[in-house]
């Protein structure tokens, strides 16, 4: 069961827009991050959830899209995502000397979200490359929180398949004539490197 939810949570761009995620959707996810493993259980995240138009439309145009694909420039109107959750740290919970333990803290409650998510039919992605400083301002958010990432949310409305890594080692996703997203893999052989 664990492994086709992964096999499902592929990093998708584009949603059907007209499809909303309600808030006690978002809530019952970011309950999923609450539950999580927390490095020395300081549980120290914090989240901010979006499904309304307004929200949506500061958050959005703060954010990157792919960065392998130079040419597009992220989702067109009609396919952006439905909702957003925001993971951010609270410094006033971790010390600066801890700050690896948000990182591998927002991990693990990503994970978490999306398996979540796909598992009620959404899909998500995960994004690092924002304008943290211009999304706090547009968001009011405290200035003791800092944004770690933001999960885009919605119905997908695209197919990803994964692929074998090529023998050129380029590990780049890329999108076929159709449109199809090919993400490729490296095998298990290569990774479990204890050979028996």
């Amino acid at each position: 069961m664990i492994k086709k939810l992964i096999l499902k949570n592929r990093t998708y761009r584009r949603f059907k827009n007209s499809i909303s995620i309600s808030e006690e959707e978002l809530k019952a996810l970011v309950d999923l991050a609450r539950l999580s493993p927390s490095p020395r259980n300081r549980q120290s995240l914090k989240f901010f959830i979006s499904n309304s138009e307004e929200s949506n439309n500061k958050i959005f145009p703060t954010l990157s899209w792919a960065g392998a694909l130079p040419d597009w420039n992220g989702p067109s109107e009609n396919e952006k995502p439905s909702a957003y959750i925001l993971i951010l740290g609270d410094r006033a919970i971790r010390p600066k000397v801890e700050k690896s333990y948000h990182e591998v803290a927002s991990g693990i409650v990503t994970q978490s979200i999306l398996l979540g998510a796909v598992e009620k039919g959404f899909g998500g992605c995960t994004i690092a490359a924002i304008q943290r400083t211009l999304l706090k301002k547009e968001l009011n958010i405290p200035e003791h929180l800092e944004i770690l990432l933001v999960i885009a949310l919605g119905v997908p409305n695209e197919t990803v398949v994964i692929e074998e890594m090529p023998d050129t080692e380029n590990y780049n996703y890329w999108r076929d004539k159709n449109q199809i997203h090919h993400v490729p893999k490296r095998s298990l052989n290569e990774i479990v490197i204890n050979k028996f």
